[in-house]
């Protein structure tokens, strides 16, 4: 059920051992910064955690929605909290693209923000509208090569749904012109109405409208096959080989974090992690439980920050 449940025991059954010797936390009140508007998939990730974490600490756990700068608001404002487990960030993946796309951030990721726990990713998708004639990779290809700059639609510059928009087009060796919206919503609404041919978009925020049939799903950008949508096949198995920009959402501190604290909430999280309900509500959004604790997550972080450099070199995604 859970791909790295090895991970979750493992590290779990560690982390746990280290939280039994901390003194009492919290006794106050947690705000958890959200980067983006309420609603949406990483809000989601939030309130599914919200109250089963107020019932194991015993105290609130404030959602505190700070939209804005594709996360970088919410990101400076846990960078200026104190470092006592009282302000929380949950955090994507835009974590690890935005050094490699913003000329300027008034933080910086490496030195400024503790890791945590990653909770669940979601796979990049490739959908098209219902209408559309497209069922397989190759049919968006050969649509691609008869009339080079094929639209695609994604959330905007610089997201999960660009950078594998970029490498599937030089993977697949086409040109497509994207088309960069405020938000998943409007540029779904868009490949539906036929307006745009098809989209990378993230399956937990599309998962409703492509469970609705409006639109189509034809692969998958990730390594395995969606559980919602067993019989789409990966891009890989329809012959294009993309890095995965799964989106992730997790769980981050500002510097400085003792290490006790860091594996307590991290624990505590990981024990969550494990309930049948809330996996169930987890998978029901088209995601898959991670579970990655501190130490891997700190890998994680500057590896993926230099593989989004190099992708947003190639396709010159800058943002000023």
């Amino acid at each position: 059920m859970l791909h790295r449940r090895g991970v979750l025991a493992a590290a779990g059954a560690a982390l746990t051992t280290v939280a039994r010797a901390q003194p009492a936390w919290p006794d106050r009140p947690v705000r958890l910064l959200v980067g983006f508007p309420a609603g949406g998939p990483t809000d989601f990730a939030a309130r599914l955690l919200q109250e089963p974490l107020q019932a194991l600490w015993g105290q609130p756990l404030v959602v505190e929605n700070r939209p804005g700068a594709s996360q970088n608001i919410a990101v400076e404002a846990l960078t200026k909290s104190p470092p006592d487990g009282y302000t929380l960030l949950l955090c994507t993946s835009n974590l690890t693209s935005n050094p490699a796309v913003f000329a300027r951030l008034p933080f910086d990721t490496l030195r400024d923000v503790t890791p945590i726990i990653v909770i669940y990713s979601s796979p990049t998708v490739l959908f098209t509208g219902a209408d559309q004639p497209y069922r397989r990779v190759q049919d968006v290809i050969e649509a691609a090569l008869r009339q080079p700059g094929l639209a695609a639609a994604t959330s905007g510059v610089a997201t999960s749904g660009h950078f594998a928009t970029e490498m599937f087009m030089r993977a697949a060796k086409v040109e497509l012109t994207h088309v960069p919206y405020r938000g998943a919503v409007p540029a779904m609404q868009d490949v539906i109405g036929g307006r745009v041919p098809i989209t990378f978009s993230t399956l937990s925020g599309a998962i409703g409208l492509a469970r609705d049939g409006k639109l189509r799903p034809i692969a998958v950008a990730a390594p395995r096959r969606a559980r919602a949508f067993p019989d789409v096949p990966t891009m890989a198995e329809q012959g294009i080989e993309i890095r995965d920009t799964s989106p992730w959402y997790s769980f981050a501190g500002p510097a400085g974090m003792p290490e006790a604290l860091v594996a307590r909430i991290a624990a505590d999280v990981q024990a969550l992690l494990r309930r049948p309900e809330i996996i169930a509500r987890i998978e029901e959004a088209a995601g898959v439980v991670e579970g990655e604790g501190p130490a891997e997550f700190r890998k994680r972080i500057p590896r993926e920050i230099a593989v989004n450099a190099e992708v947003a070199k190639l396709a010159n995604i800058r943002i000023e």
